[in-house]
């Protein structure tokens, strides 16, 4: 029976589980084992009772069984050859529920009395903390009732514990015994167990199966650090000779406990040994070692302060309340303020700062004392040179005083204490605005007056009115007669902006606006261009808050209506006047993306308020004679016009969405143009953009379709017969002849977007392209390369389309592809559609409501990459396949095919050689950004070394590479080759390299 074999082991349990054994029957069993005057069988046969023990139901065990089992395990604990299996068993014993308090008493006291620690091994001493834990987690009271004698004999046992796995358990047993227990009269002995391990200097070693590490045990003795307010006197000056003496490392450690234990000891111990801490964290705020030094330090002094006036009235306390350790901090920072232009200066203010977010009464004192002493420095005549440097600690020391305040935050705290500036505020308002009178003191105090406005309570609405005001006139002034300071002004008016919005309405908005002229500057009024960008980049980035919003699309929709008004006999600069149009059409685009993006829920307003004028801007454009002046039908113009519709309309429901779609599709296909344009037309010429003769300036408006639809929801039906037709004429109209680039993108977005979105209702659109197209455009021969080339582009869209929803039929539109690569006409086409496929899509995306499965891109890659290496290594048409793999890699996350690296190595190597530009940059590239993967693999790297340098030193010359930003290329790639590669692998390249990228340069 005591063979130790598992089995036998499982078949005793077996046997108590179902009631034909009980565990004394076991015990009675091994007699002669357990009993035997041979060491080997009485350790076997307690090794043996154990193990059934640890592995027996709980509830099989009776009170008669626990005692037993108490009495046998505790004799055994005098035997030196059993000890090991006997405190085994007692871990588990310990855990039974019925055992008693008498229980719970003998055994410790026949661990107290027979187990010596240090002669025993890591495991057999984590046995002891295991019972002993246990034993504190079920059975407190029993430990309480035995006093000193459990106590002084934990204190024993602890004594001297090295091991991590065994101290993360004494911690946790220390913890609750400090906290629960009355140990007043032990607390030097819990001190010298506990204190005795800090600062802990623990490293884990390499593969540290336990997972033990440095931070576990620092977070565990840092609770038993601060386990009671008795450790207060004796632990604070250990703290302060590891602050004095310490590495940088160590000092945070020390002032990381400290921060926790200074609240426990409490303001008594804190005011006691105040002046001791204080001069040890003003060694390191003063005189920094390094900067993480310099933020524990203060974020102590800050715990300090608070546990000092923990028991003070939280209100603000007169200069004559506060005395001592306190007062003293407080003039010494007053003296070293005294002189603001000083590094000593700015570590006071850090101080004061500190002093600021306790929330005690010495921060109202010390803010106040500090905001006074800085006001007067700056009014002093004498002090004029300092001023920058006096606003800058004020500025410090509002944005102290702010806290976590947040916009939102500001005017909804009415319940919180005021701000300890209030007293002090109209002087520091006063001097901050004069402050931006002087070059030297513009940035800080609009740094400061940020701060100030953020600070819940602290500017009434009438003040900030007057912010507005004299902040404003920074924006009249040209860069050149002041530093630039527009994006602070900015930063400062758009935390106001939302906050009080009318006053940037009725003070700022003017301003700005009155910088963008009603009638076009000449191309050479450079300085008159340079207004209306930086105006319209100011209106931009102020006035997304609703409010203002509403009133900028006012103002540049009025400034549209001019500047694109078509009169035949007005003479312009059509080329100055489209780009400031443009400059306006950005500006409002550029605001709406920042509100789509936060979800602000006005924007859908702008359906009807601000897209009928659009459609009307463009739409009359198109409609007008083609021998007149029309800037909007500038494509550049229709091309940002689209992105208002399509931002616009990606915050529209369902509803609203088919609204909008059905009024654009009545237009484009029926020529009813007033249900997009309010109603308004100054045209009589027929809107007919799919028409096969449709004028160039009709036919670029279906790009405002386009985004109309690209945006809509997937639940929103297209408002036509058929959705396959539709399509179907949409590709014949996009490969007619007469179709430019910007038309044939256009459509794409059209079919990508259906295809995606309703792909079940296009299967005799998908079958039209895989069974006629693709033989009448895709394959013809003997159509015009260029036509054949337009095809791939509309197979690219649809495959994608496809391909990022993981639909199956993506599989045929690839094969087509790869097909085409044995065509020597379009083969690289081809190949550079395969790689394609691959990368990011401006329509397809979740924004615009697309369809999107997760890992679609690693699938495709999987898919293909096995057929691409197959083609690069035995197909006559290689290069096409090497040109797809080269584009592939380009645009596929890194992740995707880190893997294959080393061996795609020589495959890209002979990348290098092909004649595209292009191809040789992404190549390279990608070689650049995985060189520490491959470099990895020291064989293939020895094995490519050569040919690298040969490649990059060819690819430097310009006689070889006439592009510039592959010689770049080439030569970050060199640069980087050193600190990869083993000198004697390169050295002999030294001559070549140097030579050849002297040549580069030549």
């Amino acid at each position: 029976m005591a063979s130790e074999k598992d089995s036998e082991i499982n078949e005793s349990v077996a046997g108590i589980s179902s009631g034909q054994l009980t565990l004394l029957d076991i015990i009675r069993a091994l007699g002669e084992f357990l009993t035997s005057e041979e060491d080997r069988l009485r350790t076997k046969g307690v090794e043996f009772l154990s193990s059934v023990l640890g592995r027996c139901p709980h509830e099989k065990l009776n009170l008669q069984a626990i005692r037993v089992l108490t009495t046998f395990y505790c004799s055994k604990l005098e035997d030196l050859d059993t000890i090991i299996p006997a405190l085994n068993g007692l871990t588990h014993l310990v855990k039974f529920p019925n055992i008693q308090s008498a229980e719970v008493k003998d055994v410790l006291n026949a661990i107290f009395t027979n187990v010596k620690m240090r002669a025993l091994v890591q495991s057999t001493r984590f046995f002891v903390f295991s019972i002993v834990d246990s034993l504190v987690t079920s059975h407190r009271d029993t430990l309480k009732e035995m006093g000193s004698t459990f106590l002084s004999g934990y204190v024993n046992l602890a004594v001297g514990e090295k091991d991590p796995r065994n101290l993360m358990l004494a911690f946790t047993i220390a913890r609750v015994v400090l906290v629960e227990f009355d140990t007043h009269a032990h607390i030097e002995d819990f001190f010298d167990i506990t204190f005795c391990y800090f600062p802990i200097t623990f490293r884990p070693p390499p593969d540290d199966p336990y997972g033990i590490s440095a931070d576990d045990l620092k977070q565990s003795l840092r609770l038993c650090l601060s386990a009671t307010p008795a450790f207060g006197p004796l632990g604070i000056p250990v703290f302060l000779e590891k602050l004095t003496a310490g590495s940088p490392s160590t000092k945070r450690d020390t002032l990381h406990a400290m921060d926790i234990c200074l609240p426990v000891y409490g303001s008594t111990v804190s005011r006691e040994l105040g002046k001791k801490i204080w001069s040890s964290l003003k060694l390191e705020i003063f005189q920094p070692t390094d900067p993480d030094t310099e933020h524990s330090a203060l974020n102590t002094l800050q715990v300090l302060v608070r546990t000092m006036y923990t028991d003070e009235s939280q209100d603000a306390v007169s200069e004559d309340s506060i005395t001592g350790l306190a007062r003293d901090m407080c003039s010494e920072c007053m003296q070293a303020l005294k002189e603001p232009e000083k590094a000593q200066a700015r570590a006071a203010m850090k101080v004061i700062c500190a002093f600021s977010r306790a929330n005690g009464p010495l921060s109202s004192f010390a803010v106040s004392q500090a905001a006074e002493l800085l006001i007067r420095n700056f009014h002093d005549p004498d002090e004029v040179s300092n001023r920058a440097s006096v606003v800058m600690l004020l500025t410090d020391l509002i944005e102290a005083c702010r806290g976590d305040a947040t916009h939102s935050s500001i005017f909804q705290s009415s319940h919180s204490t005021s701000s300890p500036l209030t007293t002090s505020k109209d002087a520091l308002l006063g001097l901050l605005i004069v402050s931006l009178k002087a070059p030297a003191t513009c940035l800080p105090a609009l740094h400061g007056l940020t701060a100030l406005v953020r600070t819940p309570k602290l500017a009434a609405d009438d003040e900030l009115g007057y912010i507005v005001l004299e902040v404003s006139e920074l924006l009249r002034k040209e860069p050149d007669e002041v530093e630039d300071v527009t994006t602070d002004t900015l930063t400062l008016l758009s935390a106001i902006a939302g906050i009080a919005p009318h006053h940037l309405s009725s003070q700022t908005l003017p301003i700005l606006i009155s910088f963008l002229p009603d009638v076009t500057p000449s191309r050479d009024a450079t300085t008159q261009r340079a207004f209306y960008w930086r105006a319209l980049s100011s209106l931009s980035a102020l006035c997304v808050q609703p409010q203002l919003f509403e009133t900028l699309v006012v103002r540049l929709i009025a400034k549209l209506d001019i500047l694109c008004a078509i009169s035949p006999t007005r003479t312009i600069d059509q080329e100055s006047t489209a780009a400031y149009a443009h400059a306006i059409l950005t500006a409002l685009a550029n605001t709406l993306d920042v509100k789509v993006s936060s979800k602000d829920v006005d924007v859908p307003k702008y359906a009807e308020q601000l897209l009928p004028h659009i459609f009307r801007l463009y739409l009359d454009a198109a409609l007008a004679n083609s021998e007149v002046v029309a800037v909007a039908a500038d494509p550049r113009l229709l091309q940002v016009g689209a992105r208002i519709i399509r931002l616009v309309s990606q915050t529209l429901n369902v509803a609203r969405q088919e609204k909008l779609v059905a009024a654009v599709f009545a237009a484009y296909t029926q020529g009813n143009v007033k249900l997009i344009t309010g109603g308004i037309s100054n045209s009589t010429t027929p809107f007919a953009p799919l028409h096969h003769d449709a004028s160039p300036r009709q036919r670029n408006s279906f790009i405002l379709l386009s985004s109309t639809i690209v945006s809509l929801r997937k639940e929103v039906r297209m408002p036509v017969d058929n959705l396959s037709t539709f399509l179907s004429e949409l590709v014949a109209w996009s490969d007619n002849p007469s179709s430019t680039a910007f038309q044939r993108e256009a459509a794409s977005h059209v079919l990508a977007s259906n295809v995606n979105k309703h792909v079940d209702d296009v299967s005799d659109f998908l079958s039209f392209l895989l069974e006629g197209y693709s033989s009448s455009a895709l394959k013809n021969t003997s159509i015009p390369e260029e036509a054949r080339k337009n095809a791939i582009n509309t197979w690219i869209s649809v495959t994608r389309a496809l391909l990022v929803r993981s639909h199956p039929s993506a599989n045929a539109f690839i094969d087509h592809l790869f097909e085409l690569l044995d065509d020597s006409t379009v083969d690289w086409d081809a190949a550079r559609a395969i790689g394609l496929l691959a990368s990011e899509d401006a329509v397809l995306t979740k924004r615009n409501n697309a369809v999107l499965k997760i890992l679609h891109v690693q699938k495709y890659f999987n898919a293909v990459m096995p057929r691409l290496l197959e083609g690069v290594k035995g197909s006559r048409r290689e290069t096409a396949y090497l040109v797809a793999l080269a584009y592939l890699i380009n645009v596929v996350p890194k992740a995707v095919y880190v893997t294959q690296m080393p061996s795609l190595m020589p495959i890209l190597l002979r990348g290098l050689d092909l004649a595209d530009p292009s191809i040789r940059s992404h190549i390279i590239n990608k070689l650049s950004n995985n060189i520490e993967i491959t470099s990895a693999d020291k064989d293939a790297v020895s094995t490519y070394a050569s040919t690298l340098v040969l490649a990059m030193l060819k690819n430097c010359m310009y006689s070889e590479m006439p592009d510039p930003g592959v010689r770049a290329a080439a030569l970050k790639y060199l640069a980087l080759l050193p600190g990869t590669v083993r000198y004697d692998l390169l050295h002999p390249y030294k001559t070549a390299c140097i030579e050849g990228v002297g040549k580069g340069f030549g």
